[in-house]
């Protein structure tokens, strides 16, 4: 009898008070670990999900696996650490710093990276230099700082891979800095790059069907063997530009022949 008492309290202390599984750790031990570790941290494949990791310097720890839904990543810095194929769903990552991360397979869907209070008016996430080799990106990611980051064979598209089947949504990358990334390969089918730039990015083979690229910066892009049909190219900058009469669905594409 004792044991099965001592079994149910063991049960109940790894609930949260809202039903769910409760994470691995908490907050604060996860901040002990990382204080005290004399090299990298190492959660991967732990549960962290919904925690406040905001403002935390993670000294490229290790997450690769890791379930961090809703987790708050605000302000925290994760340059060089190890997300491959971690869930960042629904994750804070408003001023979160993920430079030359490994974030390879990752699921970032429907982050937060705005308060929606006043647009514009936070800092927002970077990516610089970081490997984000087929991952699942969705939602509002704009002014976020991708320049150099490595998006090969990676989905920012509503349907298919992703999950979402809503045609009212897509990826918003407006103003966002993509110089020299690499996005071949990728699906972009209604992405928005309103306004960002992409100088010197290669996007050969990529999937841009019903992408926005009003007044975006192409100088120097490789969009060889790119899909464009009904992508919208009004008042786009496309000085250099390689492979612009070899593009698939060319004919249907919007505003290319200005």
């Amino acid at each position: 009898m004792r044991s099965l008492v001592a079994l149910s309290i063991a049960g109940s202390l790894a609930v949260s008070a809202t039903g769910a599984p409760a994470a691995d750790f908490t907050a604060r031990e996860v901040t002990e670990q990382l204080y005290r570790a004399t090299g990298p941290a190492d959660f991967s494949g732990r549960d962290l999900e919904g925690l406040d990791l905001s403002m935390i310097d993670f000294k490229k720890t290790r997450l690769a696996k890791a379930k961090m839904f809703g987790v708050n990543l605000s302000g925290s810095d994760l340059s060089g650490s190890d997300l491959a194929s971690a869930n960042l769903d629904r994750a804070n990552i408003i001023g979160a710093k993920f430079d030359g991360a490994n974030l390879s397979g990752v699921s970032l869907l429907r982050p937060s990276t705005t308060t929606g209070r006043e647009a514009g008016g936070e800092t927002p996430p970077s990516f610089a230099g970081a490997d984000l080799t087929g991952a699942k990106l969705f939602g509002q990611l704009s002014r976020v700082d991708l320049s150099r980051a490595n998006l090969e064979g990676a989905t920012l598209a509503p349907f298919g891979k992703t999950g979402f089947i809503e045609d009212l949504f897509r990826t918003e990358l407006e103003g966002a800095d993509l110089d020299g990334a690499n996005l071949g390969g990728s699906d972009l089918t209604y992405v928005s790059f309103r306004f960002a730039s992409l100088k010197g990015a290669s996007l050969k083979g990529a999937k841009l069907h019903n992408a926005d690229f009003s007044k975006a910066d192409l100088t120097g892009a490789d969009l060889s063997g790119a899909d464009v049909k009904d992508a919208d190219f009004d008042g786009a900058i496309l000085t250099d530009v390689k492979g612009l009469e070899r593009l698939a669905g060319r004919e249907r594409a919007r505003n290319l022949s200005q």
